[in-house]
């Protein structure tokens, strides 16, 4: 019997059950698990939904790093939430709805980080010249810059949603999702 070794990483951001749906069916993802990220102490569903405890409604991704790269996870996972946005994704709203990415092992973090900068920067133009000058720079009207409202955080503690909670879209296709499935299939081949 061979032994598979495996990588966990933490995702929130808008719908847990959509997010879940997103990893299950990625080559190199193991496992997934809904449920509540960094939370103040255990709890339930309706305890975070009504601001009572707070935690991160979230998924756990167990994936094989020989068949997927963190950085692929992560490209998918802002492929699906905008970053750019506090506090939840289409009807999904709140604190608790907020894009993050929780890493359990510190050798991530880098790599985490790095991505988490690159998203920070992207579309702003380079330096050029001595006197500091930017040309085309969209970043330059405050009202048009771009804020990075998604997270990286040490992993505290997960604990798994209930179980009406765990593959809910595999079981109820027809739910409404913000996540356009058809489409996300055909520009990623799961």
């Amino acid at each position: 019997m061979s032994v598979v070794y495996t990588k966990k990483i933490y995702f929130s951001g808008g719908d847990f059950h959509e997010l879940q749906e997103v990893f299950a069916h990625v080559p190199g993802v193991v496992s997934t698990c809904t449920g509540y990220i960094n939370g103040e102490r255990d709890t339930a569903y309706s305890e975070i939904a009504a601001g009572e405890v707070k935690a991160y409604m979230g998924v756990e991704v167990t994936y094989n790093p020989k068949k997927m790269d963190i950085s692929q996870l992560l490209d998918l996972l802002f492929g699906v939430v905008n970053p750019y946005v506090t506090d939840g994704q289409g009807k999904a709203r709140g604190e608790m709805y907020r894009a993050g990415v929780f890493y359990a092992s510190a050798e991530d973090e880098p790599q985490v980080q790095l991505h988490l900068n690159f998203i920070a920067n992207r579309g702003k133009a380079p330096v050029v010249g001595n006197a500091g000058l930017t040309v085309n720079d969209p970043n330059s009207n405050p009202k048009l810059a771009r804020k990075l409202c998604a997270i990286a955080a040490p992993l505290e503690n997960f604990q798994p949603a209930e179980a009406e909670h765990q593959d809910y879209l595999a079981r109820h296709p027809e739910a409404e999702t913000y996540i356009d499935f058809d489409k996300l299939r055909a520009y990623v081949k799961f």
